[in-house]
């Protein structure tokens, strides 16, 4: 008989001690899918809702020396990829993915916090483009992230689908641009392929600052590919749980709301734990 377990999905990116951003929402959001998480941490950061404070990056061969562990032990069923850091953790992190040609990759390119802290230089963006974007199944950039990332491949544009068709002919299979930093009344994302726009989908705009949309955002359609879901379905079904991740949010401290990623399981005003760890099954 063979032994049946959740699909195994391994997020590479920082750790983010407030657990509003990086591996942390990745793994919140992985489990809230019904997905089994990997971590492999990249730098360490030293930050609270208010913005990052510093950054350690760590070494090259510790962030592929994780990865090559996990994937010698475990079966992964996707990809998802946050802030790697440095040059020589892009260029580690494609190497490793170069080796499961088949496992798909959700590449959000984090190149700067929601406060505006600098995550990623030219030399990082170069190589974000030259060496994941081929091997990157859906790229989910904000608005701000595409038109950094097409700078660097043609003239500047404020144009979203030039910029999604520039980051496609870089070798990526889709682009979801994500519009929260565009004005109106809602925010619209929009997926593309190859051939130009695929799905556009408007949502209320919610009030205040999230920390971490973008991880949710991502680390969700890893988790429904993972499942098996094809490509449109999967960004369809992320960006409702994300929504109603940020209709639930909260805000614990000074700064930003954190998403609730475990709303389907949160409690009901009226419900205690006890109520609830003492309730009969079915």
């Amino acid at each position: 008989m063979t032994n049946a377990f959740p699909p195994v999905v391994m997020s590479i990116a920082a750790s983010d001690p407030t657990c509003g951003a990086g591996l942390q929402a990745d793994l919140l959001t992985l489990a809230a899918h019904g997905c089994h998480p990997l971590t492999v941490v990249t730098a360490l950061t030293v930050q609270d809702t208010l913005g990052v404070e510093d950054v350690l990056p760590l070494d090259a061969d510790w962030v592929s020396g994780q990865a090559r562990a996990l994937l010698e032990d475990m079966p992964v069923a996707a990809f998802k990829l946050g802030m790697l850091g440095s040059v020589e953790a892009i260029s580690a992190v494609a190497e490793v993915l170069s080796d499961y040609p088949d496992t798909p990759v959700v590449f959000d390119p984090v190149l700067a916090s929601g406060r505006g802290d600098v995550f990623a230089d030219e030399d990082a963006v170069d190589a974000m483009i030259e060496l994941l974007l081929p091997l990157t199944d859906i790229l989910t950039p904000n608005s701000l992230e595409a038109r950094r990332l097409a700078q660097e491949l043609g003239p500047a544009t404020s144009d979203l689908p030039e910029c999604a068709r520039r980051l496609i002919d870089a070798g990526c299979a889709h682009v979801l641009i994500t519009g929260t930093h565009e004005p109106g009344a809602r925010v619209v994302n929009t997926l593309y392929g190859s051939h130009g726009p695929l799905q556009s989908r408007g949502w209320e705009r919610l009030p205040g600052s999230y920390h971490g949309s973008g991880c949710t955002l991502a680390s969700a359609i890893a988790a429904n590919l993972a499942w098996g879901a094809a490509m449109p379905d999967a960004v369809r079904a992320a960006q409702e749980y994300t929504w109603q991740s940020l209709a639930a949010g909260f805000r614990p401290g000074m700064g930003q709301h954190v998403p609730n990623r475990l709303w389907r399981s949160a409690l009901r005003p009226d419900e205690s734990i006890a109520e609830v760890a003492h309730a009969p099954l079915g």
